[in-house]
């Protein structure tokens, strides 16, 4: 379950970019940091804990390099569910004044509010609803087939998937969930996409419809069809009973037969949003 030596991450001074660079770095699991057409986005930051209680759901070795200190100023942070390996209190509480606007799911709003976030701050957004970021930017919110809660009330708050679009790019975020029909109708409903970050592990029979099984995630990416691919959910925690690395073979064999468009950067790699093909050798 667990990778037999560190990871082999790269330390990336976040800080160093101009904003005016279109480019993305994945921290571990489902955090993403990107910049487009000059804005920052943090995505499902969980740099110091997954779990309530700090002895459950350890980090593999070597996936820690990055804390919120190292994080510049984001002008929004997109939450897609509530649970811990997605929604860090403790990431939250040392990245609160630095936050610009916090887009999150109905209910997702009230832990921020308990946090300390201004309610101006917040945007709590429904399934198919959107907001208009600024200028050219708008977020909307889409389905995902999954599950929320933090403790002993399940299914309080909202779980989503999003669709950013932007003056150059349209970016689609899975979130977690299992297949449906929902992938295809976002391809139908926004066009062609130019990137797709969707959830690649944690996975077993018993979870299918809450997370993407290997043959789902091969039908989600053909139903979205877009010109590039990253996957994310794997390679930092173990919560499933798969290999650690099985989401990456996976996904990279099916790239090499299907010719899907996969980069494959390592955590903490730098990835050019731009449409240049970058070649990311496998590192696992």
């Amino acid at each position: 379950l667990r990778p037999s030596a560190a990871m082999p991450m790269v330390k990336t001074d976040l800080k160093a970019f101009d904003r005016n660079e279109d480019m993305l770095v994945w921290l571990g699991h489902s955090s993403v940091f990107f910049q487009l057409n000059g804005k920052r986005f943090l995505i499902d930051p969980v740099l110091l804990t997954a779990s309530p209680v700090g002895f459950f759901n350890k980090a593999f070795p070597g996936t820690g390099l990055y804390a919120p200190d190292d994080l510049p100023d984001v002008d929004y942070l997109l939450i897609s569910h509530d649970h811990w390996d997605h929604l860090d209190y403790e990431t939250i509480k040392r990245l609160r004044g630095r936050i610009g606007k916090v887009v999150c799911g109905l209910g997702v709003g009230e832990h921020f509010e308990r946090w300390g976030f201004a309610s101006e701050q917040l945007i709590e957004l429904d399934w198919n609803e959107q907001a208009v970021l600024a200028e050219g930017f708008t977020l909307h919110c889409l389905p995902a087939r999954h599950f929320s809660g933090r403790g002993f009330s399940p299914n309080s708050t909202l779980w989503v998937s999003y669709l950013l679009e932007t003056p150059s790019k349209k970016v689609y975020l899975s979130g977690d969930g299992g297949y449906d029909t929902h992938f295809a109708h976002i391809r139908e409903q926004f066009g062609p996409i130019d990137w797709a970050i969707m959830e690649n592990g944690q996975y077993g029979e018993g979870w299918k419809f809450i997370h993407l099984l290997p043959e789902d995630l091969l039908h989600a990416i053909k139903d979205l069809d877009a010109k590039h691919l990253m996957t994310v959910h794997n390679s930092k925690y173990a919560l499933a009973m798969h290999s650690w690395k099985e989401p990456l073979d996976n996904v990279y064999r099916a790239a090499q037969k299907d010719s899907l468009p996969l980069v494959t950067p390592k955590m903490g790699e730098v990835v050019l949003l731009n449409d240049s093909v970058q070649d990311f050798q496998p590192w696992w």
